[in-house]
Order: structure tokens, then C-alpha cells, then sequence
């Protein structure tokens, strides 16, 4: 169900049940929406860069009793008015990308940063994360992000749709509530660019499954539809990628099998995550999702997941070669950290 919040941001309710009903009203005094970002042209690497000032004021870090993903409850309205949800997704009120016009500087290459920025709830228990939830809440996010993955790639302008979390402090969260995030570019990421140059029309990636599978030893976990493993040239210390055996390009491609055989073979890889250290592992979940109008053919669907935690008290930090050059120098050999991912629990 699509409702709108007080500052006209839309808001969507996905419930796991036919019978609820949604009438509660965001009745807050909220300013209008920010103009929209700039898009500032990089012409030494033929990149855009968005140039978002007013995000400088969004939350950040809150106590618990002041998040703003938590159902709204007597006294204390917050960005979700219903007093209980399944999972819901709505626009960002600090967003990187919009369809607010901005004004542009003069003698410079630059053009709004159109598109759309959302946020996607998890679930109303703010002390939970994405491991605890049980497989059928996985399928309910599953099904929003297809949902909206839909709807964005039809906005005019849209090249690519992002689904993705990040978790951990380590990371950079600035909310703790379990929550993920879906951006709609104007254009195609500098990465999925790079993926495409290099698969020159061929399924690449496909093959590249395909070895990792008959090999076995950086394999992680798997099921009947789904292979979870650590890629041969893992840049990050701990890195996952888990993919469906079928070459699909988006996640609206998937069947209703491996739609049902994601979460519980995801939730096995957090788990390990988590397990490796005793610790809460900061990640990033990513999904890579072909263009909506290029590669398509040639697109593998899957999902990176990666910490930047490479060992218990150190945390891998991009300096001078990653940040200055991208050359990534991976502390951990891949297939160690396969093994001792499959030894986590």
C-alpha cells in the first residue's frame, strides 16, 4: 500500500498479511524536500560525481529511543506513521538523487542529479539485523526490492537501479535500525561500466561461476539455485559473492524457486559473518543488477558482500594505493578466507 508522508515523500507498506490495515497519517510540520544534488562531470576519468551539500544536516547516530525507522508510537512521530510494519519502504528525506530541480554553477559541466533515493525497513524491531530475521521476511525484502527495482527502471532518465545495506558504525551507518537503501542513477556506475568493458559481449561472469563451482575450494556455501563463494580476486579481506546458478540480469528475473532459495542460503553466509569473530560484522551488501537499457545480455545478477573487519581488533582501511590508485592489496589469501568461512559455525 503507497501512502504519502507530510512532506509529500511516498511511502509504501509491504505486509505479509491480506487484513491489515494502513490508515495511520504522518501528522508532522516537515520542511519541503531539498532541491535536488548536482551531477559535476570528472573528465580526467569520464566520471559524474553528485555533489549533495544538504545531506551535510541528515540524522546521524541517534539513541535508540530517537530513531526515525521505528513505528510511530504516542507522543513521538517518525518516518513511518503505522505503529507496527512488516517491511516498508520510502523516498530519503536527505536524498543523493531526486527529481527536484536545483540550480546549476555557470563554466563548469554539471547537470541535476535526477533520480530517486529510498530507504528500505527491514522490519519495526530496531534491535534486530538482517541475520536474525527468518527466511520469509528475506523473501518479503526480496520482493520489495523486485517491486521497486520494477517501478524506478521506468522513471525517465533512470540508467541503473542499486539495491544495498550497509551495516556497522565501521562502515558509516548513521542509523542502527536494520535497514538497506535502493538508488536510481541517472547514469551507469563507473563499476558496472568497468564490468562491461571487460566481458566484451561474453557471459563472463557465468563462466566464472561455472569454475568456481567445479572447483569447489572458495566455495562457501550453496543449495540447489544459489552458490555463495569467495571470488579468486577478492579485493576486500572477507568477500562473498552469492549468485544464482541461472543467468539472470535483475532481480525481477528470478523464478519463485530461486526467489525462495535466497534467504536461507543468505542468512547461512551472515551468520558465518558474524560467527567468524564473535562479533557483529560491518558489511556491505550490494547488488549487482545489469542497466536498464545496456548489457543486459551479458549481465550476471549477484550479490557482493564484503567487511572491511580483517581480523578481530583491525579493520582494513583504504589508504594510498586503494584510495589514490584503486589498487587493492588484500591482506587475506581468498582461499583462506573461504575456509575459514565455512568453519565459522
Amino acid at each position: 500500500m503507497s501512502t504519502r508522508l507530510a512532506d509529500g515523500r511516498e511511502l509504501i507498506y509491504y505486509d505479509e498479511r491480506d487484513d491489515v490495515v494502513r490508515e495511520s497519517v504522518d501528522k508532522r510540520d516537515l520542511p519541503p524536500p531539498p532541491p535536488a544534488s548536482q551531477l559535476r562531470y570528472d573528465a580526467l576519468v569520464d566520471e559524474w560525481v553528485a555533489i549533495a551539500a544538504h545531506r551535510q544536516t541528515r540524522t546521524f547516530l541517534p539513541p535508540p529511543d530517537e530513531c526515525p525507522l521505528d513505528p510511530s508510537r504516542d507522543g513521538r512521530q517518525t518516518e513511518i506513521p503505522a505503529s507496527d510494519y512488516d517491511v516498508v519502504v520510502f523516498e530519503n528525506r536527505f536524498p543523493s538523487f531526486s527529481d527536484r530541480p536545483v540550480d546549476l554553477p555557470e563554466g563548469i559541466v554539471a547537470r541535476p542529479a535526477n533520480g530517486r533515493c529510498e530507504v528500505v525497513c527491514f522490519t519495526s524491531d530496531h534491535s534486530a539485523s538482517f541475520a536474525t530475521l527468518p527466511p520469509s521476511r528475506v523473501r518479503t525484502v526480496l520482493e520489495a526490492q523486485i517491486d521497486r527495482t520494477l517501478a524506478l527502471s521506468t522513471l525517465d532518465g533512470v540508467e541503473q537501479v542499486f539495491c544495498f545495506e550497509n551495516r556497522g558504525v565501521e562502515i558509516g551507518v548513521t542509523l542502527h535500525h536494520p535497514h538497506g537503501q535502493i538508488y536510481a542513477y541517472p547514469f551507469v556506475t563507473p563499476r558496472t561500466r568497468a564490468m562491461l568493458a571487460a566481458f566484451r559481449g561474453r557471459p563472463v561472469y557465468s563462466e566464472m561461476l561455472a569454475g568456481e563451482r567445479a572447483a569447489g575450494v572458495r566455495v562457501v556455501a550453496a543449495n540447489e539455485h544459489w552458490t555463495a563463494f569467495v571470488p579468486v580476486a577478492a579485493r576486500w579481506p572477507f568477500e562473498v559473492h552469492v549468485a544464482p546458478h541461472r543467468r539472470v540480469p535483475d532481480l525481477p528475473a528470478l523464478d519463485d524457486a530461486e526467489r525462495d532459495a535466497f534467504g536461507p542460503l543468505y542468512l547461512d553466509v551472515l551468520r558465518r559473518f558474524d560467527a567468524l569473530f564473535d562479533l557483529p560484522m560491518p558489511y556491505i551488501s550490494a547488488w549487482h543488477q545489469a542497466p536498464v537499457r545496456s548489457g543486459r545480455e551479458e549481465s550476471h545478477l549477484h550479490l557482493q558482500l564484503f567487511s572491511i573487519r580483517r581480523a578481530a581488533n583491525k579493520l582494513k582501511y583504504l589508504a594510498g594505493s586503494e584510495s589514490a590508485m584503486g589498487v587493492f592489496i588484500n591482506d587475506i589469501v581468498p582461499e583462506d578466507a573461504a575456509k575459514q568461512l565455512r568453519e565459522a559455525l
